[in-house]
């Protein structure tokens, strides 16, 4: 009979060395997506919609009669992922789409009772967790800190690139270098 190994305990990583500054970043990036993933699974879980679709309820009771496209560039979304969020909230019918008088192509989404009933069982924000944790004054000159950074290390590795495969095409990212010091 083989021996029975004792549990050893785990170190957590909170007990563990210092981590790399990359290891630092990626943690945090887990911690904002691990809040914002509870967000909407609550979220979901109260209001009976995605995330996603509740956010698409509000814009649509905050600008009756917008449009799809409209819609689409209020949430930052591409046209037909906009779409297909009208798609299932005509086909639960909590807004409805009507069509435009002068231009019979394009249509006017309105919010229905049902879809105020939605809104008003759900937690908010309904943009979501991460668009006001981003807006900070703070946040925003960390975050331009870290697209010029990334920019940077995109560069890095595209240049590397260009040099393995013995031309430039891949050298289309480079950014200018800033320095972030002052983010505090």
């Amino acid at each position: 009979m083989p021996a029975v190994k004792k549990a050893v305990p785990r170190k957590f990583a909170a007990d563990a060395a210092p981590a790399e500054p990359a290891a630092r970043v990626l943690r945090r990036f887990r911690v904002v997506f691990n809040a914002v993933k509870n967000h909407f699974r609550e979220v979901e879980k109260k209001a009976g919609v995605a995330g996603a679709q509740l956010w698409a309820l509000s814009v649509v009771r905050d600008r009756p009669s917008i449009g799809v496209s409209d819609l689409a560039r209020a949430m930052d979304v591409h046209q037909s992922t906009a779409s297909n969020l009208v798609k299932t909230l005509l086909e639960r019918s909590l807004i409805e789409a009507r069509k435009d008088s002068t231009d019979r192509r394009t249509v006017q989404l309105h919010l229905l009772p049902a879809g105020s009933k939605v809104l008003r069982r759900a937690p908010g924000p309904f943009a979501g967790v991460l668009p006001e944790a981003l807006a900070g004054d703070v946040f925003q000159r960390g975050l331009a800190c870290l697209v010029t950074e990334v920019g940077d290390g995109c560069a890095a590795a595209n240049a590397a690139a260009a040099v393995y495969w013995g031309g430039s095409r891949y050298s289309t990212y480079a950014r200018p270098r800033s320095s972030c010091a002052q983010v505090a």
